[in-house]
C-alpha cells in the first residue's frame, strides 16, 4: 500500500512539474517577451536609402523681351522661341543641375508697364544700342524687382535669325543670371556643412560662412551699452528704429522664417578690452586683433532665452565712457573703419558709438544724448544682410545695380537666398534623416514610437515634394516644403525617446532577470530533469525485462 501510494504521489508531481514547465513555456515566456519587446514603428527604410543618392535639379524660368528696334520684322515671325540651357555640377560627391528656360517675344517697351516676374523667375528687356535708358558705360541695369535691362549691339542682329540672336546674347544674359539668381557658389556654400569643400571652392564661400544657418526661427536683440552712467543720460528711440529701419526687411522675409525683436539697457557694461591712447590722432583705439576679445565679456552681460532654441542675433551699440572717448576702430592696415563697428560671424555686431563731439565748452555731467537711430540702423541694418545670408557681391563691369529700397532688401535677393536656403534645408533634413535611420539600425533597444515615425515620414514626403517642386521651378512651394522637411526631421531626430540610455542593453538586462527567474526556474529544471531519468530508467528496465 505504502509503495502504490509513493508512486501516485511521483506521478501527481512529474504531471505538476510538467504543468509548471508547459505554463511557463507555453504562456510565461511569450508574455514576458511580449511585455519586454521593443516598440519599434515601422520607418519606410527604402525612401530613406535613396536620400542618400538625391539629385537636385533647379530650375528657373527666364523671360527676354525684345523693345522695339532689337530685331527686324523678319525677327519677330519667329517669335516666342523657347530654349533650355541646363548645366550639370559636382560638389565633392553631391550633384545639382541648372535648368533657365528662356522664353523670347518682342514688345514696345515701357518700364512703367514692365510686367511683373512671379517668385524665382526673371524678366530680362533688351533695348537697342541707342537707348537713353542707360549711361553710356553701363550695359546692364539690374533694378529691385525680378527684371533687368540688357543693351543689345548694333553689330549683333545683322543677318541673324531670332535663335542666333538668343544664342548670342546668351554669355551676357548667363552674367545676368549669376547675379540675380543662383549660382554655384551658392549652391556649393548651401551644401558646405554636409559635404567636404574642395580648398578651390574654400574662399568662395567665406562669405556664406559668416552668416546663420537656416532655421524655423530667429531672435533678434538690440542692447545699448552705457559703460559711464554717471557721465551720459543715454535716449534712444530704439521702438521707431526698428520700425522704420528693421522691420520692412522682416517683412520681407517673413517668407524664409519668423523673427522676434526684443531690446535692453545694460549699465556698467564694459567692452573688456583696453584701448590703447593713439597720440597723433588723439583718440583711443582699438586694433583688428584685439575685436575677437570683445564679445566674451560682454556676451555674459547680455543673458539669453533659455525657452527658446532659435539662434540669436546680438546688436549692441557701445557708447564709450568720458575717461576713453573718443574711440576708434582700426582695421588690420591701421586705418579707421569709417563706420566704426565690426561683426562676428554667426554671432551679431557691435557699434561704437562716440559723444565727445556733443560736449559743449563748459560741459556738465550727466550728459543728455540722444542716440541718432538713422545713423545707428544705417550699420545694424548692413550687418544683419550678411547675417542672414544676403550676399553683395561685386557685379561684372558693365553693370549697374539700384541701391536698396527701403524694405533693405531686392525682389531678386529675396528669390536668390530662397534658393540657397530651399537648398540647405534639403542637404540638412536628409542628412538628418539618414543619421536617424543608420542609429536606429544600429541600436535595436531604442524605442521608435509612433509619433517619431510620423514625423519621419512627413520628412520624407516633404523633401520628396521639395526637389520636386525646384525642378519645375516652383520656388515658393519648393521653400515651404523644404522648411517642414527641415522641421519634421529635427524634431524626429531629437525627440527625448530615442535618448538609447532610458533603455537596458543586453547584459544589463541579464544582470537584472538571472536573479529574478533562476530561484523560480532551477526547481522546474531539476523536476524535469528527474522525470528524464526516470523515463529512461524505465525504458532500460523494460528492455532488461523482455530480453
Amino acid at each position: 500500500h505504502k509503495a502504490k501510494v509513493r508512486a501516485i504521489s511521483r506521478r501527481r508531481g512529474q504531471i505538476a512539474a510538467l504543468s509548471i514547465a508547459a505554463v511557463v513555456i507555453i504562456v510565461g515566456v511569450p508574455l514576458w517577451w511580449r511585455t519586454t519587446e521593443t516598440y519599434r514603428a515601422w520607418l519606410p527604410v527604402s525612401q530613406i536609402n535613396a536620400l542618400s543618392n538625391l539629385q537636385l535639379q533647379l530650375s528657373a524660368d527666364v523671360e527676354v523681351v525684345f523693345a522695339r528696334g532689337t530685331v527686324t520684322p523678319e525677327q519677330q515671325k519667329k517669335v516666342p522661341v523657347t530654349q533650355t540651357w541646363d548645366e550639370k555640377h559636382a560638389v565633392n560627391g553631391s550633384n545639382y543641375t541648372e535648368i533657365f528656360c528662356t522664353s523670347s517675344l518682342a514688345a514696345d517697351l515701357s518700364l512703367h508697364t514692365l510686367s511683373e516676374s512671379w517668385c524665382g523667375s526673371l524678366g530680362v528687356y533688351v533695348i537697342p544700342e541707342s537707348s537713353s535708358l542707360l549711361p553710356e558705360d553701363v550695359d546692364v541695369y539690374i533694378g529691385q524687382r525680378r527684371t533687368a535691362l540688357l543693351r543689345i549691339g548694333s553689330q549683333v542682329k545683322v543677318g541673324r535669325t531670332l535663335e542666333q540672336l538668343l544664342t548670342h546674347l546668351k554669355p551676357r544674359l548667363k552674367q545676368v543670371l549669376q547675379v540675380m539668381s543662383f549660382s554655384r557658389t551658392d549652391i556649393t556654400a548651401a551644401l558646405s556643412d554636409r559635404v567636404r569643400v574642395s580648398p578651390g571652392n574654400q574662399e568662395s564661400i567665406a562669405d556664406s560662412m559668416r552668416a546663420f544657418k537656416s532655421s524655423p526661427g530667429y531672435e533678434i536683440t538690440f542692447s545699448l551699452l552705457n559703460p559711464d552712467p554717471k557721465s551720459h543720460r543715454l535716449h534712444w528711440d530704439i521702438e521707431g528704429g526698428v520700425e522704420t529701419y528693421i522691420q520692412p526687411l522682416l517683412t520681407k522675409l517673413a517668407p524664409l522664417a519668423n523673427f522676434s525683436i526684443d531690446s535692453q539697457i545694460l549699465y556698467y557694461a564694459m567692452l573688456g578690452v583696453n584701448p590703447r591712447f593713439d597720440s597723433s590722432s588723439s583718440a583711443y583705439t582699438l586694433n583688428a586683433d584685439s575685436l575677437a576679445h570683445v564679445i566674451n565679456p560682454v556676451e555674459a552681460r547680455l543673458g539669453s532665452n533659455a525657452a527658446s532654441s532659435n539662434p540669436v542675433l546680438n546688436f549692441l551699440l557701445y557708447v564709450p565712457d568720458a575717461q576713453h572717448s573718443p574711440l576708434h576702430i582700426h582695421n588690420y592696415n591701421k586705418q579707421e573703419v569709417p563706420t566704426n563697428a565690426f561683426h562676428s560671424p554667426r554671432w551679431g555686431g557691435i557699434m561704437i558709438y562716440n559723444v565727445d563731439d556733443l560736449y559743449g565748452p563748459e560741459v556738465t555731467f550727466p550728459v543728455d544724448i540722444d542716440i541718432s537711430m538713422a545713423r545707428v540702423m544705417g550699420v545694424f541694418l548692413a550687418q544683419l544682410r550678411l547675417l542672414l545670408g544676403v550676399q553683395s557681391s561685386t557685379p561684372p563691369p558693365g553693370f549697374m545695380v539700384a541701391p536698396c529700397s527701403s524694405a533693405g532688401l531686392a525682389d531678386w535677393e529675396l528669390d536668390r537666398l530662397m534658393w540657397s536656403r530651399s537648398v540647405e534645408n534639403i542637404a540638412t533634413a536628409t542628412t538628418t534623416i539618414t543619421s536617424l535611420a543608420q542609429l536606429l539600425d544600429q541600436i535595436g533597444n531604442i524605442v521608435i514610437n509612433d509619433n517619431i515615425a510620423e514625423q519621419v515620414s512627413s520628412a520624407v514626403t516633404s523633401l520628396q515634394l521639395a526637389v520636386a517642386e525646384l525642378e519645375a521651378g516652383n520656388l515658393g512651394f519648393a521653400l515651404q516644403y523644404s522648411k517642414e522637411a527641415f522641421s519634421a526631421s529635427e524634431r524626429a531626430f531629437f525627440d527625448p525617446s530615442l535618448l538609447h540610455l532610458l533603455y537596458f542593453p543586453d547584459d544589463q538586462k541579464f544582470a537584472i532577470y538571472i536573479p529574478l527567474f533562476l530561484p523560480m526556474c532551477v526547481p522546474i529544471l531539476l523536476s524535469l530533469l528527474k522525470i528524464l531519468t526516470e523515463l529512461r530508467q524505465r525504458r532500460r528496465d523494460k528492455k532488461a525485462k523482455n530480453a
